[in-house]
């Protein structure tokens, strides 16, 4: 057969099939007699037509949509998309817009990059003055939501969860809140409301070491409230509010804080050091964290403690690894005991954490196992290289 023939009769075979789509249809959709159990033959017939018309029915459809699309976009009006994000982020919608969970990690990466700290572990921004996270973009902004009041910035002390505002649809972020520090205007007699906090030493005068940064032992700007319900909250990958929280008063609700950000960020930046050296880093407790002056004076065990410990201002914290939770640090150094070699361990990061961000820098004392207490490790910013060993306290 030539070539042209064989041409031809494909063109006309092709034809044919086009002719007969129908057919074509009725072929594809036809069963098995055996699983048409009770269907005369008439009423199989029907079947496979009434399929093969409404599989026509939708191709057709797609085809006119796919070709009519520029054309209905066109002709929607401009209002149309506003009214609708409007109507979704209402008070009376039933859910806020739609934003997949891999466009929402991408938009809040850009936007908050930089308050989740150089570790990048962060998940909470504490402020004395309430005020909105700055962004670079006028696409998206942050709003700020407590109690079902939505703000552009906080308005008061509390825990305001953010929201990432795209137009007029908003989407909660789900690790990340902006805390608004309680003044420390509201302290009076030595306490907030019902929890007794004391007076720093500076409040009555006192100076600190000539050493110290200025302005290191002022008292604290504020405190964050911290409550039944918001103790869990997180404010780092590995490090919730409750793991901070002084070690008394357990009826007495709700207690303050003081805890500074940049403490949490080494914490953060310690741990992942350790973890690059092959160390299992879940299990990680801190023993003491912020300690009110009149706890820090009297409360506990108060050997090797100083007058002036930085656990009063927020920025130091005794910490131990125990991802083996047997309540006690891990055997880091895998030479089969439990000592204050392992604390040197934790000491051996934070050395290299303050060589690569030297802003992180401050005292690192380890300590060996007392009384109630396995070895642990004290870490602080408190702005100038300090190291040493204790026996117990903090």
């Amino acid at each position: 057969m030539s070539k042209q023939s064989s041409t031809a009769d494909s063109r006309e075979s092709t034809g044919a099939a086009h002719s007969h789509w129908p057919q074509l249809f009725e072929r594809a959709l036809v069963i098995d007699d055996r699983r048409r159990h009770g269907l005369s033959n008439r009423g199989e017939r029907a079947v496979n037509i009434a399929g093969g018309v409404l599989m026509l029915a939708f191709a057709i459809g797609w085809v006119w949509s796919f070709a009519n699309a520029r054309t209905l976009s066109a002709a929607v009006p401009a209002g149309t998309a506003r009214t609708l994000a409007t109507a979704l982020t209402s008070s009376n919608a039933p859910s806020t817009a739609y934003l997949t969970e891999a466009a929402l990690l991408a938009i809040t990466d850009r936007i908050l990059g930089p308050a989740r700290g150089t570790s990048g572990k962060l998940r909470a921004t504490f402020q004395a003055e309430p005020g909105a996270i700055p962004t670079d973009t006028a696409r998206e902004a942050i709003r700020y939501e407590r109690g079902g009041e939505v703000a552009t910035a906080p308005k008061g002390a509390g825990i305001w969860r953010v929201l990432i505002a795209f137009g007029n649809a908003m989407r909660p972020v789900s690790n990340y809140n902006v805390i608004a520090l309680t003044p420390f205007s509201a302290k009076k007699n030595g306490r907030v409301g019902l929890y007794y906090i004391g007076n720093w030493p500076t409040e009555r005068g006192a100076a600190g070491p000539s050493k110290a940064p200025s302005g290191a032992y002022a008292p604290p700007a504020g405190f964050i409230e911290v409550t039944r319900e918001n103790k869990d909250t997180k404010v780092s990958e590995h490090f919730k509010l409750a793991d901070f929280l002084t070690h008394d008063q357990p009826n007495v609700w709700p207690k303050y804080l003081v805890l500074q950000q940049k403490l949490v960020d080494k914490l953060e930046l310690v741990l992942s050091d350790l973890q690059s050296h092959g160390h299992d880093i879940s299990g990680v407790t801190v023993m003491s964290g912020f300690r009110t002056p009149q706890y820090n004076a009297g409360g506990g065990n108060t050997g090797g403690r100083a007058n002036l410990s930085r656990h009063m201002y927020g920025d130091a914290s005794d910490i131990f690894i125990d991802s083996n939770h047997d309540g006690q640090m891990d055997d880091l150094n895998h030479d089969g005991k439990v000592s204050i070699d392992d604390s040197r361990v934790i000491e051996a990061a934070v050395d290299r954490v303050e060589k690569a961000h030297p802003e992180f820098i401050g005292g690192a004392g380890v300590y060996t196992a007392a009384s109630g207490h396995g070895p642990f490790i004290h870490i602080d910013t408190r702005g100038y290289r300090a190291r040493w060993m204790g026996t117990s306290g903090g």
